[in-house]
């Protein structure tokens, strides 16, 4: 949780954004600011539910996948934090160094598979520099 924001900030602002999208389910950045709100409220699954919805709502947006792939590895489903960060990259998310340090990356780090693709991916980068990714 951030510093000086209370838990209580929090809830109220997770349920103002929740009465939101009641009456509008599909605004992309009441469901942006609630996943995150669910995210730093420790409701993983709440949170995932949402990214996966923005993801069918903006199929190609590296953001979202990004968020996508992190709630995936927050939940330890690895093999989908994979496959999504990877969309992420091919979209066009470039931030590397944020991707090492990340906690919410943390379990899918851990993985093999993404470490040795990572470590392609920043050789190629430091080569052809991240728009030719």
């Amino acid at each position: 949780m951030a510093r000086g924001i209370t838990k209580r900030t929090l809830e109220f602002e997770k349920k103002f954004y929740e009465g939101i999208l009641q009456k509008t389910p599909n605004f992309i950045e009441a469901l942006v600011a609630l996943g995150d709100l669910y995210t730093q409220l420790g409701e993983l699954e709440n949170g995932l539910i949402i990214d996966e919805k923005l993801s069918k709502l903006r199929a190609d947006d590296e953001f979202v996948l990004y968020n996508l792939a992190c709630s995936y590895s927050l939940l330890n489903h690895v093999d989908k934090a994979l496959v999504t960060i990877k969309k992420a990259i091919k979209c066009g998310y470039d931030d590397f160094d944020f991707m090492q340090t990340d906690a919410d990356l943390h379990n899918l780090r851990k993985d093999h598979r993404f470490q040795s693709y990572f470590t392609v991916l920043k050789d190629k980068s430091m080569v052809e520099g991240p728009s030719d990714l």
